[in-house]
């Protein structure tokens, strides 16, 4: 791309819940920090939106420094990138307000979100949780994000977004740029370990069926090698082999080798070589990371200073589309 020419606007953020496991990392956040070259890349940890389930206020702001220490540490250079904390900009919380008042009942309660956090937490059912949606929409529609990297399970989150800003824009004028999803190529989707049809999560009660991304060597390795697999003892891609399919997924995305040059790899050879060389593979891609976010989450003066410059450059965006909105509806400035 020119240099002289304007880049386009890439926003995503990501809920301060935890450590990161490797299917965020293979299927969203490894990708991040190669694009900034391309596109003008705001990251945001979003805490505001961690909220809605009431976290204990220290676990909070403990968390909240960890995965903005752990964006850094996967390779997010925060002078080519805005790297700041959501709370951090007040424009998210405003502009999710007035956004509220331009959707309707219907499609907020439509939300998939809503109802699955809903019954999750039926003791606390909040008005926050129903007003998610439009508090993400703000996220993105405050940076005139061209693109924002989902998931392909995600595409609902960008929908509602694109039907306010496009009803918005509809009573007043050009004011929102209509965000586009980004969506990665292989990886974009890790599974369980142990329960392979499944989505792998930090939240499983069984550890061995995630590896977060700061799991060391011999973590790795146990976890990797308790995946369960089938009974065919062969490593091919196919239809029902759900486990094997998954560990040659994040292969894949580890070493860069597509599916035939796995098969190939591994023909004539057993699960315990593959899981073997999958764990190793797994164990030398996160242990620069492991390693860069010990060293950044023991240096606070300089995780704060990155937090407090990536916050002034975050404002200065996002109050420009703040106020032209404002202005759109009719508040009086001065």
């Amino acid at each position: 791309m020119e240099t002289n020419e304007k880049k386009q606007v890439v926003l995503s953020a990501i809920q301060p819940t935890g450590t990161p496991t490797l299917g965020n990392y293979l299927g969203a956040l490894k990708n991040w920090k190669n694009m900034a070259d391309d596109y003008e890349c705001y990251y945001a940890v979003a805490d505001l939106h961690s909220i809605t389930v009431r976290p204990e206020p220290a676990q909070l702001r403990r968390k909240t420094l960890e995965m903005y220490a752990f964006l850094l540490a996967i390779g997010l250079d925060p002078e080519k990138n805005t790297v700041f904390v959501q709370s951090h900009v007040g424009a998210h919380a405003q502009l999710g307000w007035i956004l509220n008042c331009y959707t309707q009942f219907g499609e907020a309660a439509r939300m998939t979100q809503f109802k699955d956090k809903s019954e999750k937490h039926p003791e606390n059912v909040n008005v926050g949780l129903f007003a998610y949606p439009m508090l993400m929409a703000a996220d993105i529609l405050l940076y005139q994000a061209n693109y924002v990297p989902i998931g392909v399970d995600q595409k609902q989150h960008l929908e509602i977004t694109r039907n306010i800003a496009d009803r918005f824009n509809g009573l007043y004028g050009e004011t929102f740029t209509l965000p586009e999803p980004f969506i990665g190529k292989t990886g974009a989707k890790i599974m369980s370990l142990q329960e392979p049809t499944k989505k792998m999560s930090k939240s499983d009660t069984n550890v061995k069926a995630f590896i977060s991304v700061l799991d060391d060597t011999d973590t790795i390795v146990r976890k990797i090698k308790s995946a369960v697999t089938d009974s065919e003892a062969r490593v091919h891609y196919a239809q029902g082999k759900d486990g094997v399919n998954n560990l040659m997924t994040i292969y894949s995305c580890c070493t860069g080798k597509d599916f035939a040059e796995i098969e190939k790899e591994f023909e004539g050879k057993g699960y315990g070589d593959f899981k073997a060389a999958v764990a190793e593979a797994v164990a030398a891609e996160l242990a620069p990371v492991r390693d860069e976010f010990n060293r950044l989450i023991a240096d606070k003066s300089y995780l704060n200073a990155c937090m407090e410059a990536g916050a002034q450059k975050a404002v200065c965006v996002a109050n420009r589309t703040l106020r032209k909105a404002m202005k759109r509806v009719g508040f009086y400035q001065l």
